[in-house]
């Protein structure tokens, strides 16, 4: 197998590390796919099992989108670095989305996407962490502020990867492969909010 190959591979498997799935075991010994949503996300293990793992979870998650395309620059260097990056940016969510070890039954991805595009995009990535933080304090939902933000995302990416020039087309076209993978993932979100039957987060004990 030649470097970039290897790349992906890595990518897909640090990606399919089910962080939020080990964090609830270790901790607790339960199953998280066995409590609210199913999921194995930050969002669901904050619900399940305090905010201090839900944070842990999203950092972990996070980092291993970052480390998969950190490491496929390493094992691609040349002109073509950038396209072995974004795969691996997709193969990481993906992996994350479809992990093997759980029977492909994973998460929703917005995590792992903002790790992964950061050394991409750092600006895209800081613009949606912030239009995730504004929807959230207005509306509590924070589906609705995944959703918006992974919607916009190929927006920020396109605006600020270069500012005054398009991105290549590739990082485009990945961009918009990640995002349309996250909105599928978040169908029943989607459903619900329309619904009216999302649940709102709850505001801080005082």
């Amino acid at each position: 197998m030649n470097a970039p190959g290897l790349a992906l591979v890595i990518a897909y498997l640090l990606g399919s590390v089910p962080f939020g799935y080990l964090i609830v075991k270790a901790g607790e010994g339960g199953d998280i796919r066995e409590h609210g949503s199913g999921n194995v996300g930050a969002a669901n293990v904050a619900r399940a099992s305090g905010m201090g793992l839900g944070l842990l979870t999203l950092l972990l998650d996070a980092a291993k989108g970052y480390a998969a395309v950190l490491i496929a620059g390493r094992l691609a260097p040349g002109a073509n670095t950038l396209h072995w990056m974004i795969a691996a940016a997709m193969a990481a969510v993906i992996g994350h989305m479809f992990p093997v070890w759980l029977k492909f039954r994973g998460g929703k991805g917005v995590a792992t996407s903002l790790g992964a595009f950061l050394p991409i995009c750092r600006e895209a990535v800081i613009a949606a962490v912030i239009l995730w933080i504004i929807v959230v304090a207005f509306w509590r939902y924070s589906s609705l502020g995944s959703i918006v933000a992974a919607a916009a995302f190929p927006v920020f990416v396109y605006l600020l990867y270069a500012p005054g020039h398009a991105p290549p087309e590739y990082i485009t076209w990945g961009t918009i492969f990640v995002t349309v993978l996250v909105l599928m993932k978040h169908y029943e979100n989607i459903e619900r909010l329309i619904a009216g039957e999302e649940p709102r987060l709850r505001p801080p004990r005082r």
